[in-house]
């Protein structure tokens, strides 16, 4: 399988990571939209990564944590303009989901899914009998 290594990081450039991506057959990375209330309000595009792959590059102290609900997620949000530009997922806690969007790269290159995170229990179980 190959890989790319992509950059990205929050709207004022505080935050800074490259991600190294593994690109399946298609060539095309797949992308998850979640329709969760936090994924929802945000417009966030989940690219799932091991955490091995994911390099923070700039800003580790820019950064503020938030968590809700069972307190698994990490979400991680710029202190100066608020973008969250990656989190560690409730569904993969040894990974990490870099938000698409903040990526330098052509989202159109991308396959999309779809998560029903609004019925998360069933819809992790239904993830984790795919892989």
């Amino acid at each position: 399988m190959q890989s790319k290594t992509l950059f990205g990081g929050c709207h004022c450039g505080a935050v800074k990571y490259s991600v190294e991506v593994e690109l399946p057959e298609s060539g095309k990375p797949v992308l998850h939209y979640c329709n969760c209330s936090i994924c929802h309000a945000s417009g966030y595009l989940h690219l799932i990564v091991p955490k091995e792959q994911f390099n923070l590059e700039q800003g580790k102290d820019e950064l503020s944590l938030y968590q809700f609900n069972k307190k698994v997620a990490k979400h991680y949000f710029c202190k100066t303009c608020g973008v969250k530009s990656f989190y560690v997922p409730r569904s993969n806690p040894n990974g990490i989901s870099v938000n698409a969007r903040c990526l330098d790269a052509d989202l159109k290159k991308f396959d999309v899914d779809a998560f029903d995170g609004q019925n998360w229990e069933a819809s992790a179980d239904q993830l984790k009998e795919l892989t």
